[in-house]
């Protein structure tokens, strides 16, 4: 019995992180199916942790999120890990001479604070 738990919080967990990441992208259940060709039946359930997916669904939704399959499994570092990459996309699109501002001033914040150690 503490098996088929553990497999249905873990299905609760993937289908949260699969319905959080459609909400960041503003779909509706109804518009990620289309995208991902499944039923918005099936997304549903899959969201409320009800039923499992085949690899070849989990691959359709990956695509249709436009996410990395480790994060929708929850195999990537947590909160600190998702502000790095969205500090780094946001300095990405900087303009040339302030994404050099910023790494001048990254790079002597870092160095200071090696030194501290």
């Amino acid at each position: 019995m503490l098996g088929r738990r553990a497999a249905s919080q873990e299905l609760v967990a993937l289908g949260e992180r699969i319905r959080e990441r459609r909400t960041e992208l503003r779909l509706s259940q109804e518009a990620l199916a289309e995208k991902a060709e499944i039923s918005a039946n099936t997304v549903s359930r899959i969201e409320g942790g009800q039923m499992s997916m085949s690899i070849g669904t989990f691959i359709k939704l990956t695509r249709a999120l436009d996410a990395d399959a480790g994060s929708l499994l929850g195999l990537l570092p947590g909160q600190g890990e998702k502000q790095y990459q969205d500090i780094c996309y946001r300095i990405s699109h900087l303009r040339e001479c302030d994404r050099k501002t910023v790494l001048r001033t990254v790079e002597a914040l870092v160095e200071s604070l090696r030194r501290e150690r």
